[in-house]
């Protein structure tokens, strides 16, 4: 499967940004969805993942409650949807795909397939 994330930009503290996660070569509901961010001189981190069935979410306490993932499988596609974003919220957002678990893992060696990244910062 191949993985294509977009949607990054430049937003104010407090604005709203929707990534997408679009995938060819297999249809997404084979795989559980992740997506992770990555600062600069920063590990990447979990933010947030969804079930193959879309009915379990599990998010990072830092984007609980202002970010929100869903799927569209009739569109291939995976959304990011964030919120209330604050200036830590600024990295590299990758999406990831998962084929061996059907809930969302929270680290990043348990995705196999990954997008090549879309730059979210948030100015204060």
């Amino acid at each position: 499967v191949q993985l294509q994330a977009f949607g990054g930009g430049l937003v104010q503290a407090g604005g709203s940004l929707t990534l997408s996660c679009a995938a060819s070569g297999r249809t997404v509901s084979s795989y559980v969805m992740g997506w992770f961010r990555q600062a600069p001189g920063n590990e990447r981190e979990f933010v947030g993942g969804i079930s193959r069935s879309g009915r379990t979410t599990d998010y990072a306490d830092s984007v609980q409650g202002r970010f929100t993932i869903s799927r569209d499988n009739a569109k291939n596609t995976v959304y990011l949807q964030m919120n209330s974003l604050k200036p830590e919220d600024t990295a590299v957002y990758y999406c990831a795909a998962d084929f061996e678990r059907h809930n969302p893992g929270t680290f990043a060696h348990q995705y196999s397939y990954w997008g090549q990244g879309t730059q979210v910062t948030v100015s204060s």
